[in-house]
């Protein structure tokens, strides 16, 4: 074998690769009165790079009886747009009308819960969705915090059962107000499940801007081990509402750009359920914001 020559001083050495761009989605939970197959055309049209698409009964319903043909047809349309997709499964009221985010898999009828992450993985194997999001919701009244984290884990565990079968990787996010509401308790249930390598982390910066302790570029070093995807959005410190980019307190530029640094690979998708009525104006101010707070 030839052996690599040494570089002769002042020789300029190979300038580094530069990151690869962040991958910008949009949640279909921001539009809420469009059809599925309009949002995707919409995205693709703004130049979105992909989908966060949240399971729910007006847009992918999991138990719909032509649930099969509707995956496929999507599979089509994901392709012909160009889009990537994640699933998500946080649509509060989908399977209690009246518990927002019930039953989680820390309550009874946790195995509703775990019926619905499992055929979220079968139909994110289908699309080619890399994860599947889920968070904790509420614990349970009256029950002691050691067995609510046993409950968590033992169901999370179930659920990666399937994840295997399938390799899609649960994407767990810390949710405001919920049992799991930072980055360290998600990490501890990332040691509860026992390092589980389909299990990592949804970040949402809003949210850790909310409620978390440490700054925000903290967190995504923190979450950087595990990190799947990333949510977007404004929000103000204290105050669990999703709001357009500069309506709120936290400094997007760095952020974006600790995360090119970091390699990450996700989608960055953008969270606004408010804006569901305004839906195409907020997702084209939205890339826009985007586009330039990453440059």
């Amino acid at each position: 074998m030839r052996p690599t020559p040494t570089p002769l001083v002042g020789t300029p050495t190979p300038l580094e690769v530069a990151p690869a761009p962040l991958k910008f989605g949009y949640g279909t939970n921001g539009f809420a009165h469009h059809r599925l197959t309009d949002v995707l055309a919409v995205l693709a049209d703004l130049g979105y790079d992909g989908v966060a698409l949240t399971l729910d009964h007006n847009h992918l319903d999991p138990y719909a009886d032509d649930l099969p043909r509707q995956v496929t047809a999507l599979s089509r349309a994901l392709a012909r747009h160009g889009l990537d997709v994640t699933v998500e499964t946080g649509a509060p009221y989908f399977l209690d009308p009246w518990g927002k985010h019930l039953p989680t898999l820390m309550s009874e009828g946790a195995e509703r819960r775990i019926d619905l992450l499992e055929r979220a993985l079968r139909i994110a194997a289908d699309l080619g969705s890399p994860t599947v999001h889920l968070c904790s919701g509420p614990a349970p009244e009256g029950l002691a915090e050691q067995d609510v984290w046993k409950r968590l884990a033992a169901g999370v565990e179930s659920v990666l059962a399937t994840a295997e079968t399938y390799g899609v990787a649960l994407a767990f996010e810390p949710e405001p107000y919920m049992f799991v509401d930072t980055v360290e308790r998600c990490l501890r249930l990332a040691e509860l499940v026992g390092g589980h390598e389909l299990f990592g982390i949804t970040l949402d910066i809003g949210h850790a801007h909310c409620v978390e302790e440490r700054p925000v570029l903290d967190c995504v070093r923190l979450a950087a081990p595990r990190l799947l995807n990333v949510q977007i959005e404004d929000m103000r410190r204290g105050v669990h509402q999703h709001l357009e980019f500069g309506a709120g307190e936290i400094d997007f530029p760095p952020v974006l750009a600790a995360l090119r640094d970091l390699g990450h690979q996700g989608l960055v998708s953008v969270e606004i359920q408010g804006g569901a009525l305004d839906a195409p104006d907020v997702a084209r101010r939205s890339i826009e914001f985007l586009r330039a707070a990453a440059a």
